[in-house]
C-alpha cells in the first residue's frame, strides 16, 4: 500500500473531519427511521435523500479511513538539504522576477491561495528534486510558466 505523505496539521484536519461525520451517522439513521415512519417508501422524498446522504457519508468515511491508515507524517523542520522534497518551502522568480513562495505538502492540504501546492500538482512535480538556481518549466491550463528557484527551506 501507498503511504500518503502529509503534514500534521493535514493529519489532525482529517481525523477531525472523520469525527465529524461518524457523530453524523446515527442522526441520519435517525432521519431514515423517521422518514420510513410516514409510509410509501417509493414516493417518500425524505427517506430517499436521508439515505442518500447516508450513502455519501460512508464513502467519505471510508475515504479518510483509507488515508488516514496510510499517512505518513512529515515534520518540515526536520528535514534539510538542497533539493526541493515533500514539506520544503520554495521561494521561485517568476518571469517577471517577482517572487513567488510555495510550500510542497500533501493533496488534502493544498491550497494554492495560501501558498501550498500538492507535490501532485504541476507545479509540485516540476519542482520536486531542483535545486537553487534552476530554472523550472511548468505547463499549466493557462500555458508554459518559467520559475528560477531562489531558495529552498525548511521551516
Amino acid at each position: 500500500m501507498e503511504k500518503v505523505p502529509m503534514l500534521a496539521e493535514g493529519y489532525e484536519k482529517l481525523t477531525a473531519d472523520l469525527k465529524v461525520l461518524r457523530a453524523e451517522r446515527p442522526k441520519i439513521v435517525d432521519a431514515i427511521e423517521e422518514a420510513r415512519a410516514h409510509g410509501d417508501l417509493s414516493e417518500n422524498a425524505e427517506y430517499h435523500a436521508a439515505k442518500e446522504r447516508q450513502g455519501q457519508v460512508e464513502a467519505q468515511i471510508a475515504e479518510i479511513e483509507d488515508k488516514v491508515s496510510r499517512a505518513q507524517i512529515i515534520d518540515p523542520t526536520t528535514l534539510s538539504g538542497d533539493k526541493v522534497i515533500f514539506g520544503a518551502t520554495v521561494t521561485l522568480l517568476d518571469e517577471d522576477d517577482k517572487p513567488v513562495r510555495y510550500q510542497i505538502v500533501g493533496q488534502t492540504e493544498a491550497d494554492a491561495n495560501k501558498g501550498r501546492i500538492s507535490y501532485n500538482s504541476p507545479i509540485g512535480r516540476a519542482l520536486i528534486g531542483k535545486q537553487v538556481d534552476e530554472e523550472v518549466e511548468v505547463t499549466v491550463p493557462s500555458g508554459d510558466r518559467f520559475y528560477l528557484i531562489e531558495k529552498i527551506e525548511f521551516i
